[in-house]
């Protein structure tokens, strides 16, 4: 049975559940000048009712029914996502503490005892609509306030990430050998932590978490580049020991600047924490014969060393002003004859997995010029 009680206009719904039609008429006919009602003479039918459009805003749920009493129907409904949220009064001819208490652990928001009062109906019901339209406010609030936060938190990532790229290219601007150089890295990077992220030596750092901080820090690895001369690092050939030496000091000037714009950021940036590590330390070796600290083994920070096998791999495959590149093979073949010497090895056995992810990420970046010669 399903009856209908429609004033005007009404914006509310009440949805009531009572298996006596009797007293469906006299709530319905004190109830309709005010709201949208709708009625049911059982627990099924309510159950029904409760999730048809337009979906109650309020019910008023007899206890006694036969087949399913009320406090079946309101377990169900706060069961389901869809009706947890509605608002239920018990109607009961019952008053005792006992009978009030079960309700109210299962989630009633009150109870009106028979023979009805038409003002102490009308009152209680008001009461729970304001409380019903105050939550829902409060919740659409809430919602809009998540989003516009949401909206400025991918609107904050996108200008980092922007600006994370326009310092990586200030660097490339002074190379001009590097090219998607910054691009291939990072997804080099990526793809390693990836891979690594269950191994037991590496885990506890590469959390998802880290692992978005480490790929959005490794771009700027050779940030340090743009305080090295141009006569040094434009040169087409091999650098004297005296160039060289000031060569190596990008590694250095890198975590310096970046240490520096952690000092001026208001809040740490645990980003920036794993490029000064980046830049700072991927040179470094596993025998401890890298620069600029000479560290060795697990005292390389674990971004740096990753950072280490990415960018000699990309170095070998990428044309340079003094050298041709080489074979993706090849430089696989001399990646693994460095494994625990100049690499990680277990870093140097994640790579030889992906290799072929290498060589795809390789692809599609290419420098132009390099399209041509890179399985060569």
């Amino acid at each position: 049975m399903m009856t209908s009680f429609a004033a005007e206009g009404p914006r509310l719904t009440i949805l009531l559940v009572d298996d006596t039609p009797e007293n469906l008429a006299v709530l319905g006919e004190l109830l309709a000048p005010l709201y949208r009602v709708k009625v049911a003479n059982s627990g099924a039918r309510a159950l029904e009712l409760a999730i048809a459009d337009p979906q109650p805003d309020l019910i008023l749920l007899d206890v006694m029914m036969p087949d399913m009493d009320g406090y079946t129907v309101l377990g169900r409904l706060r069961s389901q996502a869809a009706t947890t949220d509605i608002p239920v009064i018990f109607v009961t001819a019952m008053n005792a503490t006992e009978d009030e208490q079960r309700g109210f652990d299962l989630g009633a928001v009150d109870y009106i005892t028979k023979p009805i009062r038409p003002p102490i109906v009308q009152a209680r019901v008001k009461a729970q609509l304001d409380l019903k339209e105050a939550r829902d406010w409060l919740h659409n609030k809430n919602a809009l306030l998540e989003a516009e936060v949401a909206a400025r938190m991918d609107e904050n990532r996108r200008i980092q990430d922007v600006s994370i790229h326009a310092l990586a290219r200030l660097a490339e601007t002074r190379d001009s050998d590097t090219g998607n150089h910054i691009r291939r890295t990072q997804a080099y990077v990526r793809a390693l932590a990836l891979h690594l992220s269950d191994h037991p030596r590496f885990s506890w750092l590469l959390t998802p978490k880290n692992i978005e901080r480490l790929a959005k820090s490794a771009p700027l690895h050779d940030i340090g580049k743009v305080g090295i001369p141009d006569h040094i690092l434009q040169k087409p050939g091999p650098l004297t020991p005296s160039e060289w030496v000031i060569m190596k000091t990008h590694a250095r000037l890198g975590a310096e600047a970046i240490e520096m714009a952690e000092r001026d950021s208001e809040q740490p940036m645990e980003f920036l924490m794993m490029a000064k590590q980046i830049a700072h330390w991927h040179h470094e070796r596993w025998d401890g014969q890298g620069y600029p600290d000479g560290l060795a083994g697990d005292a390389i920070p674990i971004p740096a060393r990753l950072m280490a096998l990415a960018d000699v791999f990309d170095a070998l495959i990428s044309r340079r002003v003094y050298k041709e590149p080489m074979s993706f093979e090849k430089a696989r073949d001399i990646i693994v004859s460095h494994r625990g010497s100049h690499f990680d090895p277990d870093i140097v056995d994640a790579f030889v997995v992906l290799f072929d992810a290498f060589t795809v990420i390789a692809t599609r970046y290419a420098d132009p010029d390099n399209e041509i010669n890179l399985r060569c």
